[in-house]
């Protein structure tokens, strides 16, 4: 068994559900897969001592989960205030306007399409909820529209799927762009080394409680695949489909589809920088 504290970012041990820190707990959606991991994390984010809520990523259009939600935030006495979300991937926004029916509240998200209501989210928002203070940092890369949201009390950022608490993350092309993702994981290890950000809340996976290993770990992971890619391409491997087989080889294979997705976007990174022939 490998120690946890070995692994990159430290994931937590221990159920997924539940407190993660003073101000956010997870409600795990029942959608586990090769892609979605243990499950969405949707997460309920407050003021210790507030009656108000802010939920982030109601997850799939799945009236239990949602409603478990509900009811998760009511037990702790509080009113859930506002639904925001990371992304607009199914399994993180698909229950996004359900879960406004049941809550009333209105659901504020970078895609003007996922809102509901007059207020988006853009970069250096601060979205304040009963005492709560959320900072809206852009990461596009994994979607054009990923966000991510820091909670300076509790030196932690909800990631989304732009870090995972397992495994990495897919660059989504077309809409995913590699140079726009190395842009955000930047501007995330800007956050663990001047903010003092050290816990990771991502959108799957389990809490990982060192931010920066966390996020040097993809910057790395990223360069060495850049180039295995580079190198295939040189060794005559030219279209995705034959990269992947080439260079995820020991991948399962159901996440081919997804790892074609990270290569087309790793070719046009390439391409545009005349790293590799057009």
């Amino acid at each position: 068994m490998t120690d946890a504290s070995a692994l990159p970012g430290q994931p937590r041990g221990g159920a997924l559900s539940g407190p993660a820190t003073a101000r956010a707990v997870n409600i795990l959606a029942p959608n586990p897969s090769a892609m979605t991991l243990d499950g969405t994390n949707t997460w309920i984010v407050a003021e210790p001592d507030s009656d108000l809520a802010v939920v982030i990523d109601p997850g799939p259009l799945d009236d239990g989960h949602l409603r478990q939600v509900v009811a998760t935030a009511e037990r702790a006495g509080r009113r859930v205030a506002l639904t925001l979300l990371t992304h607009g991937h199914p399994d993180h926004a698909e229950g996004a306007a359900r879960f406004a029916e049941l809550t009333g509240t209105h659901v504020r998200a970078l895609d003007p399409a996922l809102r509901l209501g007059d207020e988006g989210l853009g970069a250096g928002d601060v979205v304040r909820v009963g005492g709560l203070e959320l900072r809206v940092v852009p990461t596009p890369g994994h979607t054009a529209d990923s966000l991510c949201f820091h909670i300076p009390a509790d030196r932690a950022v909800l990631t989304g799927d732009t870090v995972l608490g397992r495994g990495t993350t897919v660059v989504a092309h077309p809409d995913g762009r590699l140079g726009d993702y190395l842009d955000s994981l930047r501007r995330l290890r800007s956050l663990t080394v001047d903010d003092g950000v050290h816990t990771v809340l991502p959108g799957h996976g389990p809490v990982l409680e060192d931010a920066q290993g966390a996020v040097e770990f993809y910057l790395a992971h990223r360069a060495h695949r850049l180039a295995q890619i580079e190198t295939a391409v040189e060794n005559g491997h030219r279209t995705a489909p034959e990269i992947v087989a080439h260079v995820y080889a020991d991948v399962d294979r159901s996440l081919w589809p997804a790892a074609e997705l990270s290569v087309r976007a790793q070719l046009e990174y390439l391409r545009e920088r005349g790293l590799i022939p057009d």
